[in-house]
C-alpha cells in the first residue's frame, strides 16, 4: 500500500517503512507525525484521503548552496551560501 502526502510544499509517495528527507518539521528525534494525505493506493485502486504516521528520527542540515552574483565591468561581486534544515522521516503506517 501506497500514499501521497504533502509537507513543505513537495509531494511525496511513500509505504510502510519508507525513509524521506522533508523540510524541516517542528519535533525532537521519536516524536510521532501525522501528515497531509492527497490520496492512497494499492495497485491499480486509488483512493482520497487516508492517514499517514510517520517518526522523526533525525534534524539535520542540507548543502551548502553559493549564491554568486556578479555584474561585469562594475566591479560587483557578491557571494552568500544557504544551508537548508531538514527533517529525516520513517513512515511507520499508512492507513
Amino acid at each position: 500500500m501506497f500514499a501521497v502526502v504533502r509537507t513543505g510544499g513537495k509531494q511525496y509517495r511513500v509505504a510502510d517503512g519508507d525513509k524521506i528527507i522533508v523540510e524541516k518539521i517542528e519535533g525532537d528525534a521519536g516524536t510521532a507525525v501525522t501528515l497531509e494525505t492527497l490520496m492512497t493506493g494499492e495497485g491499480a485502486a486509488v483512493t482520497m484521503g487516508g492517514a499517514v504516521t510517520a517518526e522523526i528520527v533525525a534534524q539535520t542540515k542540507g548543502d551548502k548552496v553559493i549564491v554568486f552574483k556578479k555584474r561585469r565591468r562594475h566591479n560587483y561581486r557578491r557571494r552568500n551560501g544557504h544551508r537548508q534544515n531538514l527533517t529525516v522521516l520513517k513512515i511507520t503506517s499508512v492507513a
